[in-house]
């Protein structure tokens, strides 16, 4: 059974840097992704993000803003995925690993050298040019 779902990737920025982790027991494990999910029904994508980051790193996220999305095939699965990715550069706390069974833990890496492999969404992001940083001067470190 083929399924097309929404999903919502936050690009938690701090100091010139995004949150990434590397992806455990489910399809894309081994790459690197944003923290992010499934939008349930009924939940806005604002919504998705806060209850995500929130679920995935304890971080609490403030204002964000909706950035670029993807469209992504992933075949192993039969699903595809609009991912709509989130601008997140005013969070409170630190990450922390909060769904071990699902992500190895997070890291912070330069948006101009991400760890490989990404995870589709990400890689398609990436190579459409897009700078989370190009869209905002400054970001804003923890609180």
């Amino acid at each position: 059974m083929t399924q097309v779902g929404v999903g919502v990737g936050i690009l938690v920025l701090r100091d010139g840097q995004v949150l990434l982790g590397r992806r455990r027991g489910s399809h894309g494990a081994g790459t690197w992704s944003a923290p992010g999910g499934r939008l349930e029904y009924g939940e806005s994508i604002e919504e998705c993000a806060r209850r995500e980051l929130l679920e995935e790193t304890g971080l609490t996220l403030g204002e964000c803003e909706r950035g670029p999305y993807t469209s992504d095939v992933f075949d192993e699965v039969k699903h595809q995925y609009l991912t709509v990715f989130v601008l997140a550069r005013h969070t409170l706390g630190q990450p922390a690993t909060l769904e071990p069974d699902k992500c190895d833990g997070w890291q912070w890496f330069d948006w101009q050298a991400l760890p490989q492999p990404l995870f589709a969404p990400l890689h398609s992001l990436r190579a459409t040019g897009f700078d989370p940083s190009a869209t905002c001067a400054n970001s804003v470190s923890s609180k």
